[in-house]
């Protein structure tokens, strides 16, 4: 990011080497780079000007000349009197030797292209802007300058180390960090005051300037010429671009535009970092003759490893006293002797040993490692004197287990795992012994060459003394563990080879511990590993077959799953995650890793700016989710331009909005059906239902099928997802609601068709849902599921769109729009929709629509169609007694309806009405009792004096109260 800083802008003079007194006026924003300047640089093009200022000098020997472009004149001199002497292009100036107003290494004969140094070059990139249109280079410090260096052979200066400070050979400012947080200007201000003091400063200014900072800590930032390793993406480039052709971009302008222009300009990738933490580079180079050698395995560095010669072989002592007994003995004061079998084992293993030309033995000192080493020595006839004692050789010490029974020590363990970490008291653990055997080990192999040594030791020590020289993890230890990893007197040749390791001697790559690692050069010297770690991109570039660590194991897992089906990550990828794989994955395998790519832009705050803790524009996600769901976060995103690489503000409103219009809608349908669930008797019996709202919806269903099926296959998320919400709008306020008095009504065949509707929509659409709304999906799953369902909707087979005309969803379409056209001239006409109306006059030239849902949601007795003009209807508002006496009971039943909710009553709970009134009232009930049980079930109506609120319903008056 920018920040503003306050810096100061000056001419600095470059004195002409032919022509002294000519000074070509050059300026900067960056002063601490003055001492790394090697050049100056003009625009050959440009029209530059020799001047003098008369004010300042009196005689032609006290005069200053002045070159710069002549169009900067004004802004430079800024009102001084001038006088110009000469007028020619830049191109006159190329070539001339100047001074540098700081001389620290002119005169270092060692710096490499010197003879090219301080000199004036053509630069196309000078422009005449701002500054003078005289450039100063520092090619350590800047693109542009060090392009114009590895063009021209101009030398490089590096006068400030890697901490930041200006190096000891800058005497007058040496140490001096360049830029700190907080303090961007105090080397600047040095510099300047320098130059003055040394006749060198021009003129200087103010300006506000943006200045590069790091992103997390603002701390300022310097560009930094360093070496680098390279991966040469230039002579793949055309192979890129071709595989590129073949790769499906979401949104498609992403293939020729962002990711297609970035191939285009690509350039060879720097992939080494002068870091700690990373992968390391696996390059060894050697100090003497300069070979480098690059290390692709852990089998190929164990080869090229520089390696003592030695050969170890280790074995187990013979049968003891201990063994027998099953007792511990850890303690080296215990006598615990060989038996007679296991001396004649030993003697045994030590005749085997003959051939393998033994020249040294190192023992442990408990006394049974002493006799069997004894026995050995004496077989292969070493003399028992050079036997090699070594305290690092004893059994693991097991604390106060010293002398109990071997059942009871393994016992203090859970499992082996545990005996990595826990120790016992007074004891150590095998981590600790591990550690203990391999510095042995590692002490001999450094000082001996050519040696075939056998160690003498116990059960445990060998076993860690195999780990450690393979660099096993405590994982892969466990796992070469057998019942008995060594028998008494069993002999075991351990292939040692110094390797990189931590502490633990677990095989690690990683620094410090792969820089200790040395490798034999062809010319006899040494090989050390360059410091450098990979850049984070190639290793995320490499994951494709790193995963299966590839080509060393799982080759057809690789095969099988390269190059993927599809990869999605954010627009800043494409520089990142979505090149370095492609880049790689070309140069290896010679086609592109990823078959589809699913862009996805930013999630902005609110405000339209990066979300930023700083700033605190965003909710907190983990708030947002307790409140509305991580579903409804994760389908507001799904369906937003987002996933077609566009950056949108995000919105909690939004979210919630979701939650409400879908996540809740949906579950409240689900509530609905699971009410009622225990009333369906055949989960398919939805096939023979002809009834309009099942074969509606189902219509509906597969229509969904296809236009999620379709999105998904063309990867585009948005496509697929953005029709859930629209089809739970229909499945919701118009198919259940006008379902409901079938589920609720006593057509036995229609609540059976209806459920089954309902039971078949929720199974699908759990389906359809599940990779846009998991957690939802999985509930509705669970409710629904048949009785052979699998374990979760995750495992189910995507639905299959069924072959469904389009006309009945065409026909409901116009229904529903008929219908909506209907109770606007309702609504304009003030008559409630509880009001029945006669007749409902409808155009002729309107398509096919279902009556009988019109004459339901608009609440007319009749259709008639007329000449009407299309898109226009008509009702008759006249209202009878009958229909009057209708619209009463209607309105009746629905006060009724809305004291259960208040009661909280379910569905299912009979209750007893009581109602106080007039005669007329009463009488009003009385007629209509049978339809206001069945409709608000009531088990009993009763009329007495009750206290409650009184309902007026047309010319009647009510007072009503309901008991469970």
């Amino acid at each position: 990011k920018g920040l503003e800083d306050i810096v100061k802008v000056w001419g600095v003079k470059f004195e002409l080497v032919d022509e002294p007194g000519t000074y070509l006026l050059a300026w900067t924003t960056t002063p601490w780079t003055l001492p790394g300047n090697t050049a100056i640089a003009v625009n050959p093009n440009l029209d530059y000007v020799k001047v003098t200022n008369n004010q300042q000098h009196t005689t032609d020997n006290e005069k200053e000349f002045y070159i710069l472009a002549k169009s900067r004149l004004i802004d430079v001199f800024k009102g001084k009197k001038y006088e110009v002497i000469a007028e020619f292009k830049g191109s006159e100036l190329v070539g001339k030797k100047y001074k540098p107003p700081f001389d620290y290494y002119i005169n270092d004969k060692n710096l490499k292209n010197r003879e090219n140094g301080w000199k004036v070059w053509h630069a196309d990139f000078v422009t005449t802007d701002t500054g003078t249109g005289i450039a100063h280079e520092a090619p350590a410090f800047g693109e542009e300058d060090m392009e114009l260096a590895v063009k021209n052979n101009i030398p490089v200066i590096q006068h400030v180390g890697m901490d930041g400070r200006i190096k000891d050979e800058v005497k007058d400012f040496r140490g001096l960090y360049v830029k700190q947080k907080g303090d961007t200007q105090s080397t600047d201000i040095e510099v300047l005051k320098h130059l003055a003091r040394t006749g060198a400063l021009f003129s200087k200014e103010k300006i506000v300037h943006p200045y590069p900072v790091c992103w997390r800590c603002d701390t300022p930032l310097i560009n930094y010429a360093t070496s680098s390793w390279f991966v040469k993406v230039t002579e793949i480039k055309d192979k890129l671009l071709r595989e590129n052709k073949k790769i499906n971009w979401v949104p498609a302008h992403m293939k020729e535009g962002r990711f297609g222009k970035w191939l285009e300009a690509a350039r060879d990738w720097a992939v080494s970092r002068t870091r700690f933490w990373g992968a390391p580079l696996p390059v060894w180079r050697c100090e003497d003759c300069k070979e480098s050698k690059v290390i692709g395995s852990l089998k190929e560095l164990q080869k090229h490893v520089h390696k003592s010669g030695n050969i170890y072989t280790v074995m187990r002592h013979g049968e003891a006293e201990s063994n027998v007994s099953n007792h511990v003995s850890s303690d080296s004061r215990e006598q615990v002797h060989l038996t007679e079998r296991g001396r004649e084992a030993a003697r045994i293993s030590a005749k085997s040993l003959k051939r393998s030309g033994i020249t040294a033995i190192y023992s442990s000192d408990f006394v049974r490692a002493r006799e069997t080493a004894e026995i050995v020595a004496e077989e292969i006839g070493i003399p028992a004197s050079e036997i090699i004692y070594d305290k690092r050789l004893r059994e693991i010490n097991t604390g106060i287990f010293q002398g109990k029974d071997v059942g009871e020590y393994h016992a203090y363990f859970k499992d082996y795992r545990e005996m990595f970490e826990k120790r016992p008291p007074e004891g150590e653990n095998l981590s600790d012994l591990k550690r203990r055997v391999m510095e042995f080990m590692e002490s001999v192999e450094l000082s001996r060459k050519d040696s075939k040594i056998l160690f003498i030791s116990h059960e445990y020590p060998t076993w860690m003394m195999s780990s450690g020289a393979s660099g096993f993890s405590v994982g892969e230890t466990i796992a070469d563990k057998k019942p008995e990893f060594i028998k008494t007197a069993g002999v075991l040749e351990i292939p040692f080879a110094p390797l990189p390791h931590n502490r633990d001697w677990e095989l690690d790559y990683h620094r410090p511990y792969i820089d200790e690692v040395k490798l034999s050069c062809q010319c006899g010297g040494k090989m050390e590993r360059v410091k450098d770690v990979f850049d984070c991109w190639f290793e995320s570039g490499s994951m494709p077959y790193g995963q299966f660590h590839y080509p060393f194991e799982n080759k057809k897992e690789f095969e099988k799953n390269f190059p993927a089906d599809f990869i999605a990550e954010g627009l800043d990828q494409t520089r990142g995650w979505f090149y370095s794989m492609l880049v790689l994955g070309v140069a290896l395998f010679g086609e592109t890793p990823y078959r589809n790519v699913i862009v996805n832009g930013l999630i902005l705050g609110e405000d339209g700016q990066k979300m930023s803790k700083k700033l605190k524009n965003y909710p907190d996600p983990m708030e947002v989710i307790e409140k509305y769901g991580a579903d409804s976060l994760r389908y507001y995103l799904l369906f937003s331009p987002v996933v077609r690489g566009e950056d949108i503000a995000f919105s909690e409103k939004g979210v919630g909005e979701v939650y409400r219009k879908v996540v809740s809608r949906l579950l409240n349908v689900v509530s609905f059906y699971e009410m009622y669930a225990h009333e369906l008797r055949f989960e398919d019996s939805w096939e023979k239902s002809k009834n309009p709202l099942d074969l509606w919806i189902m219509a509906r269903l597969s229509e969904l099928v296809s236009e999620i099926t379709g999105g998904m296959e063309k990867y585009e998320l948005d496509t697929a997802s953005r029709g859930i919400e629209k089809f739970i709008d229909d499945f919701s306020t118009w198919y259940l609601r006008r379902s409901r008095e079938r589920v609720k009504g006593d057509d036995r065949e229609d609540k059976e068709f209806s459920l089954s509707t309902m039971h078949r929509v929720l199974l699908t659409l759990s389906k359809l849902i599940a990779p846009f709304m998991p957690f939802t999906a999985e509930e509705i799953y669970q409710k629904v599921r048949e009785r052979d369902g699998k374990e979760s909707v995750h495992l189910e087979d995507w639905p299959k769109a069924r072959k469904i005309g389009k006309e009945i969803i065409e026909k409901m379409k116009n229904t529903r729009y008929l219908v909506e056209l209907s109770l606007a001239v309702r609504a304009e006409s003030g008559i409630k929709v509880r009001q029945p109306l006669a007749l409902l006059t409808l155009s002729k030239e309107e398509g096919e629509f279902f009556e009988g849902l019109i004459m339901d949601e608009v609440n007319v007795k009749k259709i008639l169609r007329d000449t009407l003009p299309k898109g226009t209807v008509k009702l008759d508002a006249n209202i009878t007694p009958e229909l009057k006496e209708e619209g009463d009971l209607r309105e009746l039943i629905r006060n009724i309806q809305d004291l259960r909710k208040k009661e909280k009553l379910t569905p299912h709970d009979l209750a007893v009405l009581s109602v106080d009134g007039d005669d007329s009232a009463k009488s009003f009930v009385s007629k209509f009792e049978k339809e206001i049980k069945k409709a608000t079930m009531m088990k009993e109506i009763s009329f007495e004096k009750i206290e409650g609120e009184e309902i007026k319903i047309g010319e009647l008056s009510f007072k009503i109260n309901i008991k469970k």
